[in-house]
């Protein structure tokens, strides 16, 4: 955001600059009709303080001498047909011939000079070195520092309600959807803040209701799941077997989909977690790996956490790597990740996930395309709720590529 104030804060100082072009260019270029009768009657005055034409030229250049002194000015005369009469220094370029009328006049090397016609037919060339130009030089100076002043304290409060507004579209974006933004003022950027407020509190109300209707339907379904377990243990255990056991598979697995599903809403309402307690990751990765012969390997570290959580972490990724690694040694390690975090690994020898997949695998449901799936392939919550656990233990969660095949699965804990 801070570019986009340099931005205005630039654009600005653009406009001053053309502010300063235009103007003096107009200076330089304006007409001198209007100006004509003024200069006309300052040439009248001089002509009084200056020698008549008949008298002699020495004594026109101790007046032009004189009156330079009292001006700061370098003062030429000449005469109707452009003969030099008299100067005090460098001698001014007169006039072009078929020019009759006092007026402002420019040259090359010298700038703009004064050209006065006087009644005699005589011209006084006048020109100010100095104090006309630091005249305008501290007038434009002065305007360029307002300008510089007062512009940045503008920007920098338009930009600053835009920085604000990022950072909580940007909180909002992350999650926290109970973020507003405070509306200031009642211009554009207020419109704004106002449309951000209505469009969070619709997203936060469909969100909230979605999870209050997938929190209810799940709790629904465990009462006719414990009916058909029941009715199955009722059915005699010699009458289709087969039949029985695929009924019992299928129930099993509708219990784990909503276990799943009442967890993953569970963790979706929650801000933080609530009772934590001082965790052995290494030795509840070695009771977990116990259960799939994975070999472990690693760190004593304790961290706080959720122990409940942990263990479902820790239980899906090892499932997972059994589910895909085709009777494939796993392995599970544990590093100290100081200051107060650990670093624990699962890793298979299974057909590995392509690149493109590697981010995907962890949403609800999703399932690679094209990748090989066992029978038992779970419900397609386990990656996303090892995720969604990991962050709220302060920690992430990685696919990466295991070094001779295979995939490595490395989660931060903090």
């Amino acid at each position: 955001m801070r570019r986009l104030s340099l931005q205005i804060y630039v654009t600005f100082l653009g406009i001053l600059l053309l502010f300063v072009i235009l103007v003096s260019t107009v200076w330089w270029l304006r007409p001198s009709d209007s100006q004509e009768p003024a200069l006309h009657g300052l040439g009248t005055l001089l002509s009084e303080l200056l020698p008549g034409p008949e008298r002699p030229v020495a004594e026109l250049h101790t007046v032009l001498t004189r009156l330079s002194g009292l001006v700061p000015a370098s003062l030429t005369v000449y005469t109707g047909t452009g003969t030099l009469l008299a100067a005090t220094g460098p001698p001014l370029p007169p006039p072009p011939p078929p020019w009759t009328h006092s007026s402002w006049r420019h040259a090359r090397g010298i700038g703009p000079y004064l050209a006065l016609v006087l009644p005699d037919g005589r011209w006084l060339l006048a020109h100010w070195q100095r104090p006309r130009a630091v005249g305008w030089l501290v007038a434009l100076g002065l305007l360029a520092v307002a300008m510089t002043l007062g512009a940045y304290p503008l920007v920098r409060r338009l930009t600053r309600r835009l920085e604000r507004l990022q950072h909580q579209v940007e909180a909002f974006g992350a999650g926290n959807l109970a973020t507003r933004v405070a509306v200031e003022g009642h211009d554009e950027i207020a419109h704004l803040a106002e449309g951000f407020n209505a469009a969070a509190d619709r997203i936060q109300h469909l969100v909230q209701a979605q999870r209050t209707l997938l929190a209810s339907v799940s709790h629904e379904l465990r009462s006719p799941l414990t009916r058909m377990r029941m009715a199955l243990a009722l059915l005699p255990s010699g009458e289709r077997p087969d039949l029985q056991g695929q009924l019992a598979h299928d129930v099993t697995e509708l219990d784990e989909l909503i276990g799943e599903l009442l967890l993953a809403s569970r963790l979706q309402t929650l801000d933080h977690l609530g009772q934590t307690e001082e965790v052995d990751v290494l030795a509840l990765v070695a009771e977990e790996a116990a259960r799939t012969d994975a070999e472990v390997r690693g760190d004593p570290v304790c961290i706080q956490g959720d122990r409940r959580l942990l263990r479902r972490l820790l239980r899906n990724l090892l499932e997972n790597a059994r589910r895909y690694a085709h009777g494939l040694p796993i392995e599970a390690s544990v590093t100290v990740l100081p200051p107060h975090g650990a670093c624990l690994r699962v890793l298979d020898r299974g057909p590995g996930i392509p690149a493109a997949e590697r981010e995907r695998i962890f949403a609800p449901f999703y399932r690679p395309v094209g990748l090989h799936e066992p029978q038992d392939s779970g419900v397609g919550l386990g990656l996303a709720l090892v995720r969604q656990i990991a962050r709220h233990h302060g920690g992430e969660v990685w696919c990466r590529p295991r070094e001779g095949g295979g995939t490595c699965f490395e989660v931060i804990l903090r």
